[in-house]
């Protein structure tokens, strides 16, 4: 049925006679494009592979060779129908690339290389980029508005290290014991809705209203980014604006320089793990004596009283001296975060504590695909699968292709 499928769909690509479009074409630079030849250009499609009859023209001054039925079927450049190139990148964007050609024989019929399916991944992941970038201005300059907006609108930030190659982190310092770095880290931010709590007065995220961005890129360029996303998801009418991330400071001069007035919120399960490394650098293996004070600890937090749990802490400065740097950072850090502790507060408000759709996130968009056994990136190559995921997993990969399709 495919070869049958393939036949036809030659025919119907050349029923035009090579789309000849006259002698000559004008050129951008004021020159012309002279008809030279009809050219064949074997295509694989996903009905199998087809040969393809253009009318060819060149540019003598430009020394430029052009086929306009090339730019029709969107096949500049490639020997690929932008039907397996959509495949390749899809695949590409959940499989390593040498698994991948796997499943495209096996589930479409199809024989690609991997390094194939590596070169239109990437491609696609750049011009997954450039569809953000152009769609983020629009949104900033005012000409779209977004239609639906929830009351509450949550903007959640974190940070993962993706294995890179080792010309990345020439002069980076790491936490391995040769205190080089080995990682990048991968800023992800999502941004979802709530709109009703359930029977027990929890929030409860609105379904399919989660979206994803994300890159290894410095902490400016991503607050950029994290802003253009939630302004496309109607920023400016949400009733209320809430950013939850973990103690990174990055996050909260994000949250400040571009949610000015949001409420911030440090997650709740992070702030756990401070006093309870405070716990185990004083007690040591004492279980039944960190389970007391830790429990303590968390009935504090949760009735958001930081300045009890700060106390705690200092109580314990003169019970060690090897832990005392320590335990005087984790007391910075309460000191520093209390008012994005008020848990009670936002508990009574209806709102969400905890950052497990990011983290969950970091886990699903990155980590999946980017931190398996062995692999090493490029930044560039590690941005465009992170953007090629993104897209996929906010349910933008149809708006991707429309937007491809119309440009």
């Amino acid at each position: 049925m495919h070869r049958v499928g393939s036949i036809m769909l030659e025919k119907i690509l050349n029923s035009d006679s090579g789309d000849y479009r006259g002698r000559t074409l004008p050129c951008k630079k004021g020159h012309d494009f002279e008809f030279k030849e009809y050219r064949d250009k074997k295509l694989l499609t996903v009905l199998g592979p087809v040969t393809v009859k253009r009318a060819y023209y060149f540019d003598r001054v430009c020394k430029k060779g052009y086929c306009p039925k090339d730019v029709v079927l969107d096949i500049v450049g490639t020997s690929f129908s932008p039907g397996v190139r959509r495949i390749m990148g899809r695949v590409g964007a959940y499989r390593p690339f040498g698994l991948g050609h796997e499943d495209i024989r096996e589930m479409a019929g199809i024989c690609v290389d991997p390094k194939e399916i590596e070169r239109a991944s990437h491609r696609l992941g750049a011009e997954v980029e450039e569809f953000y970038r152009k769609e983020a201005k629009l949104f900033l300059s005012g000409k779209i508005v977004p239609i639906r907006v929830a009351p509450t609108m949550y903007v959640c930030v974190d940070g993962t290290g993706v294995p890179v190659v080792k010309a990345e982190t020439a002069n980076r310092q790491g936490k391995g014991k040769d205190g080089h770095a080995k990682t990048r880290e991968a800023k992800l931010g999502c941004v979802f809705t709530q709109t009703t709590l359930d029977k027990k007065g929890y929030p409860i995220r609105d379904e399919s209203s989660t979206s994803y961005v994300g890159a290894i890129e410095t902490a400016e360029v991503f607050g950029s980014r994290i802003y253009a996303e939630a302004l496309s998801r109607g920023l400016e009418k949400a009733q209320r604006i809430v950013v939850i991330g973990d103690g990174a400071p990055w996050i909260w001069n994000i949250a400040d320089e571009q949610f000015y007035g949001a409420i911030q919120i440090i997650d709740i399960y992070h702030a756990r793990e401070h006093y309870w490394s405070v716990a185990r650098a004083v007690f040591g293996c004492d279980k039944e004596t960190i389970k007391t004070w830790t429990d303590e600890r968390r009935s504090e937090l949760n009735h958001g009283k930081v300045e009890q749990v700060i106390e705690a802490i200092k109580n314990l400065l003169s019970f060690t001296e090897d832990g005392k740097e320590l335990l005087e950072r984790e007391i910075g850090y309460f000191e520093k975060n209390k008012e994005r502790m008020r848990y009670n507060d936002f508990r009574r408000q209806g709102l969400f504590i905890g950052s497990g759709v990011v983290e969950a996130g970091c886990r699903v968009v990155i980590g999946q695909r980017l931190k398996q056994s062995g692999m090493h990136w490029t930044v560039r190559g590690a941005n465009n699968i992170i953007a090629l995921r993104c897209c996929i997993l906010s349910n933008r990969w149809e708006d991707f292709w429309e937007y491809r399709a119309c440009g």
